[in-house]
C-alpha cells in the first residue's frame, strides 16, 4: 500500500488488530481521532463516529492521506441519541460485517462553575453525553457483538476526574466516576461471553477539548501539574487502547487504567493547585467540546459573556 505521496503505507495485514472491526465515537478529533488512525494502522477497520462532519471530513482526508483508504470510514451521529447510535454501531455490520471492538470515548468538559448556578440542563447534557452515551454504545455493541459469538472489547474513556475530587468540575468529574462503575459491573455481567470491558482514565492530555485553542499557554503549565516531564499526547491513549482491543489483554476486564503521566500519585487538585477553577473566575455555564455546538459562557449572577 502507497501514501498519496507515493511512500510506503503500514503493512495492515501484519497489524496487532488485522481482521477486525471497531466503532470509535468521538473519533474525529482529539483521543478519538488517534485512536481511529492507529487501530486503522493495525490492520482494523473502524467506524469513526462524531457529531462534528466537518472534523469528520478532515478525518477521512487524513486517513487516505495515511495509507489507510478503505479502513475508515465516518458516520455522524449524537450519542445521547438511541436512535443515532443504534445506526452507528449497526454501520459497521453493513460496511464491514461485524463488530470486535467498541470504544465509547466521545465527551464534552460539559457543565462548570458553582454548584449552586450551574444550570439543570447543563448538567443533564452533560450526563446525556458522558454516561448516556456509554450504555447506549455499550448496549447497541454487545448486541452487535453476539451476532458473532467471539466476545469482544469494549473500552471506555473516563478521567482521573473519576477518580477522587479537585481532579475537574463536578458534572464531569460525577459523570466520568459513573463511566468508571459502569465499565466494572458491565465487566462482570458480559465475563460469560467473553466480552472485556475496561475504562481508560487519562490525565492532562493536550487535545482541543482541553486547550481551547490555547495550546501553547497549556504546556507551559503542565510541567507544574504531573511528574513526568512530558506532556500527555492523544497518541499515549491510543497504545492503551490498543493494547485494551488486541490479544495481550485477554484476561484484562473490569479495570480503569490512569494514563496520567503520574499525575494521580501525587493527587491532583487541579483547579485549586493552578487557580484555574471557573467559581474563581466568576464563570459559569457548559462546555460543548469539540462538538461543533457553541459553549456557553457567563458571568455569575446572570451576567452573560456570550457564546464561545
Amino acid at each position: 500500500m502507497t501514501t498519496v505521496d507515493g511512500s510506503a503505507g503500514p503493512d495492515r495485514s501484519a497489524g496487532a488488530l488485522a481482521g477486525r472491526v471497531a466503532v470509535v465515537t468521538g473519533g474525529a478529533s482529539g483521543i478519538g481521532r488517534a485512536i481511529v488512525l492507529r487501530f486503522a494502522a493495525e490492520g482494523a477497520r473502524v467506524v469513526a463516529v462524531d457529531l462534528n462532519a466537518d472534523n469528520g471530513k478532515t478525518l477521512l482526508s487524513d486517513a487516505d492521506a495515511a495509507g489507510l483508504d478503505g479502513a475508515v470510514c465516518f458516520e455522524q451521529a449524537d450519542v445521547s441519541s438511541e436512535e443515532d447510535v443504534a445506526r452507528a454501531i449497526g454501520r459497521a455490520g453493513s460496511e464491514f460485517g461485524r463488530l470486535d471492538v467498541m470504544v465509547n470515548n466521545a465527551g464534552v468538559g460539559g457543565a462548570f462553575g458553582p454548584i449552586t448556578e450551574v444550570e439543570t440542563d447543563d448538567w443533564d447534557y452533560t450526563f446525556a453525553v458522558l454516561v448516556r452515551g456509554v450504555f447506549l454504545g455499550t448496549k447497541y455493541a454487545v448486541r452487535a457483538m453476539a451476532e458473532h459469538g467471539q466476545g469482544g472489547s469494549i473500552i471506555n474513556t473516563a478521567s482521573i476526574a473519576g477518580l477522587s475530587g479537585g481532579a475537574g468540575p463536578a458534572a464531569y468529574s460525577a459523570a466520568k466516576a459513573a463511566v468508571v462503575n459502569l465499565s466494572r459491573a458491565n465487566s462482570v455481567e458480559l465475563a460469560p461471553s467473553r466480552i472485556r470491558v475496561n475504562a481508560i482514565c487519562p490525565g492532562i492530555i493536550l487535545t482541543p477539548l482541553l486547550h481551547q485553542g490555547r495550546e501553547e499557554q497549556t504546556r507551559e503549565l503542565l510541567p507544574e501539574i504531573q511528574p513526568w516531564p512530558d506532556y500527555g499526547r492523544p497518541e499515549n491513549i491510543a497504545g492503551v487502547a490498543l493494547f485494551l482491543a488486541g490479544d495481550d489483554s485477554t484476561f484484562v476486564t473490569g479495570q480503569a487504567i490512569a494514563v496520567d503521566g503520574g499525575l494521580t500519585a501525587i493527587g491532583p487538585d487541579l483547579a485549586n493547585r493552578l487557580r484555574t477553577a471557573p467559581g474563581d473566575a466568576g464563570l459559569v455555564g457548559v462546555n460543548r467540546g469539540t462538538t461543533g455546538e457553541r459553549s456557553q459562557i457567563r458571568r455569575r449572577l446572570g451576567r452573560d459573556v456570550g457564546p464561545t
